[in-house]
C-alpha cells in the first residue's frame, strides 16, 4: 500500500510537469508579445526624456489632452450604446429565422468583416461628404434643406465605428439567444406574460451576458481604434490612439506615448475587471 500510494503520488507529479511542459510555450508568447512591451512602455513613460512622473501629471493635467480623452470615452460608448440597440434585433432575428436565410445574412455580415478596412472606411468617406448618397438622399426626402457636415467630426467617426463594430455585438449575442431554451418563453406566455413582459422579464436578463460580452469587447476597441477616428474625424476631433501615434511618430516623444497607451490600457484592464466582477454568469455569491 505504501508502494501504491507513492507509485500514485509520482505519476502525479510527473502529469503536472508533463500539463506544465505543453503551457510553458504559451506562457513565453504571452512574455514576449504583452508583457515585456508593457513594462518597456512603463519603463520609457517614466524615464523620458527625465526620471519621474511629469508625463502622466502632464496629461492628465492638460486640457488639451483631457479633451482628447473625452472625445476617446464619448465616441466609445456612443459606438457601444448604438451597435448594441442594432445589434440585438439583427442578432434575435438570425437567431429565430429560417436556418438557409439566416446563414446567408450571417455570410454577409462576416464578408463585412473581412473586407479591407481602409476600403471601407474611405467608402463612408464618400457616403457621408456633403455631396454624398446621405445627403443628397435626405435632401431628397425633404428632411433636410442643406447638406449636414457627417466628415471631419465626432459624427462621422461614430457612424464608421458604429458599422466597423456592429459584427462583435452581433456575433456573441446569436449564440447566446440560440442558447435560450425557447419552453421559457412558452412558459413565460402561459403565465400571463404578453410580449413585452416576456423580453423584458426573460429574453433580456438571459441574454445580458451576450450583451455584457459584446458591448465591453465594442468598447474596448472603440477606445484604441486609430484608422476610422484618423480618417472620417479629423485633427480637431483628435482620439487617444491618433495621440500616441502622434507622440511616437511626429513628436517622438516616447516617454508621452507610453504614458498615453499604459492609461489606455489601464482602463481596459479595469473594464475587464468589472466585466468578470459584476457580468460573468458564472460567478458564485
Amino acid at each position: 500500500m505504501v508502494l501504491s500510494a507513492t507509485t500514485g503520488g509520482e505519476g502525479t507529479k510527473v502529469r503536472r510537469e508533463s500539463n506544465f511542459n505543453y503551457v510553458v510555450p504559451a506562457l513565453l508568447l504571452i512574455a514576449f508579445f504583452f508583457i515585456i512591451p508593457v513594462l518597456m512602455l512603463l519603463m520609457r513613460s517614466v524615464l523620458e526624456p527625465v526620471p519621474g512622473l511629469q508625463n502622466y501629471a502632464e496629461l492628465l493635467g492638460s486640457t488639451t489632452y483631457l479633451r482628447v480623452f473625452m472625445n476617446t470615452f464619448i465616441v466609445a460608448g456612443l459606438v457601444t450604446i448604438i451597435s448594441v440597440l442594432i445589434g440585438y434585433p439583427v442578432a434575435w432575428l438570425l437567431a429565430i429565422m429560417p436556418e438557409r436565410w439566416a446563414r446567408l445574412i450571417l455570410a454577409i455580415i462576416i464578408l463585412s468583416m473581412w473586407t479591407n478596412l481602409l476600403a471601407r472606411t474611405y467608402a463612408w468617406m464618400v457616403l457621408l461628404q456633403r455631396t454624398g448618397v446621405v445627403n443628397k438622399m435626405l435632401i431628397g426626402l425633404g428632411i433636410i434643406d442643406k447638406p449636414l457636415a457627417l466628415v471631419n467630426n465626432l459624427v462621422g467617426v461614430t457612424i464608421g465605428m458604429t458599422y466597423i463594430m456592429l459584427p462583435f455585438v452581433i456575433l456573441p449575442l446569436i449564440g447566446v439567444i440560440k442558447s435560450i431554451d425557447p419552453a421559457i418563453l412558452r412558459a413565460a406566455a402561459l403565465c400571463g406574460a404578453n410580449k413585452r413582459q416576456a423580453f423584458a422579464r426573460v429574453l433580456l436578463p438571459l441574454s445580458l451576458p451576450g450583451i455584457a460580452a459584446g458591448a465591453l469587447m465594442v468598447f474596448v476597441m472603440s477606445l484604441g481604434y486609430y484608422v476610422t477616428p484618423a480618417l472620417l474625424g479629423g485633427t480637431s476631433n483628435m482620439m487617444l490612439a491618433e495621440l500616441v501615434a502622434q507622440f511616437v511618430q511626429s513628436l517622438v516623444n516616447w516617454g508621452m506615448g507610453g504614458a498615453a497607451a499604459l492609461v489606455l490600457l489601464l482602463v481596459t484592464l479595469a473594464l475587464y475587471a468589472i466585466q468578470l466582477k459584476f457580468l460573468n454568469p458564472n460567478r458564485t455569491g
